[in-house]
């Protein structure tokens, strides 16, 4: 069993008076997780909120009935827990009135839980984010050697647990993934109404990673307008399927200052979706595929340790560019990435250098990979 970084955030917390919400998207190993950490334990009710019955018991839910389905366990993990009618109030009442219960609840869409548990839950809860597999853990699994020859198989297939537990199958489980759980819960939202449309940008964002994006350009191209393009990116940042990276600007008048990028947490997801599988010696997106991985791994990390960087990409209107700046207590640290190691020369753009003379900078390759995801 591949151990996760978030139990070790998770157990000194656990039979505290605040409720622990984890969320992610589906299949990133939530439950395996709380299997892990709590499944010897016979104090422990599960209950799963995509469950028909278990949404009823929470939709009439009293603190005497709760009191009864409980009896003498300890603690309550509540699977899915966007998936059940007004979840924060049901959490906190449990919470209130039999404080010596430890709530554990997760979701796979933050839109749906954090706005169902923040207000009720204020000053109650501890939140985490989960993410697929990172380098570090599998780094910690096997060794660091190993996990470093891994990488081209990882930039095609990707960290989810079911894909890195199963090789050789790889193709139909992220077929599976892509297909079935990837949708499941943005297409059931009132707000998707053009469910097409989604999947249509999402093969649109699929094809720019690295790039900066414009929602005018991506809606002129499906046929939506930027507003809808933005709502819905919005939603997919949401369901932990992208993220994005906004522009740093400073000192300099030409700066780009409202431009984004937009990666996926996961590149076994972005391949399925464009339908593009093949070995990077047969890729031309390799360059893109290195940025998105080094980038979201960082990510990953960061939210891990409870980092409180700051993360940018860099852009002038003369086309300078920098991949990624990270900015925490005052230090600015610039980062670029080449999959070639022979590109690894590359100079930072001196418009950049002057303006910020106290950054520190850096290329990453594969051959100085610890530098930036086990080092810093």
């Amino acid at each position: 069993m591949i151990a996760r970084h978030l139990e070790n955030n998770i157990l000194p917390i656990l039979e505290s008076n605040k409720a622990i919400i984890i969320m992610g998207a589906r299949q990133v190993g939530k439950s395996t997780l709380l299997r892990q950490m709590l499944g010897q334990r016979q104090d422990v009710i599960w209950m799963n909120g995509d469950e028909l019955d278990v949404q009823d018991i929470f939709s009439n839910m009293t603190s005497t009935r709760i009191r009864a389905i409980l009896g003498n366990k300890r603690i309550l993990v509540v699977d899915e827990a966007q998936r059940i009618a007004n979840i924060g109030l049901r959490l906190k009442l449990i919470t209130d009135q039999i404080p010596n219960v430890q709530v554990i609840a997760t979701g796979s869409s933050s839109f749906e839980l954090a706005s169902k548990v923040n207000e009720p839950l204020t000053g109650r809860k501890r939140e985490f984010r989960m993410f697929p597999l990172t380098f570090r853990e599998m780094v910690n699994h096997t060794q660091f050697l190993d996990e470093v020859r891994m990488i081209p198989h990882r930039m095609v297939y990707g960290y989810y647990p079911e894909v890195v537990s199963n090789p050789g199958d790889e193709r139909p489980t992220l077929k599976e993934l892509s297909d079935s759980y990837l949708y499941k819960d943005i297409l059931s939202l009132d707000s998707i109404n053009k469910p097409d449309m989604l999947v249509r940008l999402l093969k649109a964002l699929a094809l720019q990673i690295g790039s900066q994006v414009s929602y005018n350009e991506v809606g002129n191209l499906i046929g939506l307008d930027s507003k809808t393009v933005e709502r819905y990116v919005d939603i997919l940042e949401k369901s932990y399927i992208v993220f994005r990276l906004g522009t740093f600007s400073r000192n300099l008048r030409n700066e780009l200052k409202a431009s984004r990028k937009i990666y996926f947490w996961d590149l076994g997801i972005r391949n399925a979706v464009i339908g593009n599988l093949a070995q990077v010696e047969n890729r031309n997106d390799v360059g893109e595929l290195w940025e998105n991985f080094v980038i979201a791994e960082r990510l990953k990390q960061n939210a891990y340790t409870g980092s409180f960087a700051q993360s940018y990409f860099w852009r002038t209107r003369l086309q300078h560019e920098i991949d990624y700046l990270e900015e925490v207590d005052g230090q600015l640290k610039a980062f670029e990435f080449k999959w070639n190691t022979r590109k690894a020369n590359v100079k930072c753009p001196e418009s950049f250098s002057k303006a910020y003379p106290d950054a520190i900078y850096k290329v990453i390759t594969p051959e100085n990979i610890e530098e930036f995801l086990l080092n810093e």
